[in-house]
Order: structure tokens, then sequence, then C-alpha cells
């Protein structure tokens, strides 16, 4: 009898360590499973632009090329105003809310409510674009911390009043870049214009725009 109570005894105690590692593969599973679920479904990579010698780089660090890249984009469309200024500039404020912080968002929609009070955008056309070999190089962004950036944009503003130059300034645009985490599905680049970091500064002179040649007759 006591060799089939010690059998009965040693199934007991394997069916309870059979019992206690399912158990543990439950829990671990478990574990598996919400980490999965709580993972992110996309992940922003920044690469540089010329990859024919490779990068190697922490998958968090943004290159000084992308942040110059995204200012550049951003502030030009912001100042593409294809018709009339009074309705293209608070419009392209409410386009590319997404890539603006809200403190810059609301400064610049109160920069056009001013603008449109004084009548200063009606009817107005306005494009921005790089100063000529003035494009991005090494001093152009400046590295505050790992989540922020200032980013020197040098850039030709023009404004015409319907099709009449009425403005050409050459001006240093510094405008602050910060990490913007949000909503992937409207903001891909991670990134988010934070308006300007200081005064920006005119430049020298910009050149005269270039009159049309009257050839005469031979």
């Amino acid at each position: 009898m006591s060799q089939f109570r010690n059998a009965i005894q040693r199934s007991d105690q394997h069916i309870k360590s059979l019992r206690i590692a399912c158990a543990f593969l439950i829990l671990l599973v478990l574990i598996t499973s919400s980490g999965w679920m709580l993972a992110p479904r996309s992940m922003t990579i920044h690469n540089p632009p010329d990859l024919r010698t490779g990068s190697t780089r922490p998958w968090w660090e943004v290159p000084p090329s992308s942040v110059y890249a995204f200012a550049f984009y951003i502030f030009q469309q912001l100042n593409a105003w294809p018709k009339n200024g009074e309705i293209d500039y608070p419009a392209k404020i409410r386009a590319l809310s997404p890539y603006l912080t809200p403190g810059c968002k609301d400064f610049l929609e109160r920069d056009a409510t001013k603008r449109t009070n004084r009548n200063e955008l009606i009817d107005r056309v306005r494009v921005v674009y790089e100063i000529p070999e003035r494009g991005y190089s090494t001093k152009s962004v400046t590295v505050r911390d790992r989540d922020n950036w200032v980013a020197q944009l040098d850039l030709v503003a023009d404004e015409y009043f319907h099709t009449e130059p009425v403005k050409r300034a050459m001006v240093r645009y510094p405008m602050k870049i910060t990490r913007w985490n949000g909503d992937p599905e409207t903001n891909q680049f991670g990134l988010a214009l934070d308006c300007y970091d200081s005064v920006p500064q005119r430049l020298e002179a910009a050149p005269p725009e270039p009159k049309p040649e009257h050839k005469g007759m031979f």
C-alpha cells in the first residue's frame, strides 16, 4: 500500500508543478501581449540626405539637416499666398496647425488678425525662397538639446499687390523647432515649429528684379 501512496503522491506533486508551470506561461503570455499592444505601430526614423557612406545613429536622434528641411518647408508653406493674403494666410495657419506648437499657432493667428485690421493682406500675394548659395550648412542649425533646435533661414520674401511687385526683402529668420510626438497621422515629421527664437534680421539690400531687355530691329 505504501508504494501506491508514494506513486499517488508523486503524481499529485507532478500535476501541481505542471499547474504552476502553466500559470507562469499564461502570465508570461499576458505580459507579452500587453507589451505588444502598447508598442507603437509606427516609428519615425530620420536619415541623412546622403546614404552612400552609410549612417549609424540612435533612432531618436534628429539630424540637423532634417531640422533645417522641416523648418524651411513649413515656413515656406506658411508664407505661400497665391491669391489673397487675407484669405490665404489664415487658411495656411489652419492647414499647418499639426506642425505648429499651440503658442506659435496663437502668435500667427494674432499676427494675421492684426495685419488684416490694417488692410495689409487684402489682395496681397507672397512667396519666400532661399537666397542662392545660402542654403543649409553646418552653421544653419544650433542644437539646444536633444529635443530643441534653432534653424537660421536666409530667405528672399517677395510680395505683390495683384501682379505688381511691392516688396522684396532678404531676411534671416531664426526659427525654433521642437520635438513633437503627437499624432503621426497628421504630423509624420515628429517636429513642430515654435515660431521665432529672436527678431528676424534684415540682410543686405535685395538685388533689383530683372527688367526685360528690349532689342531693336535690325
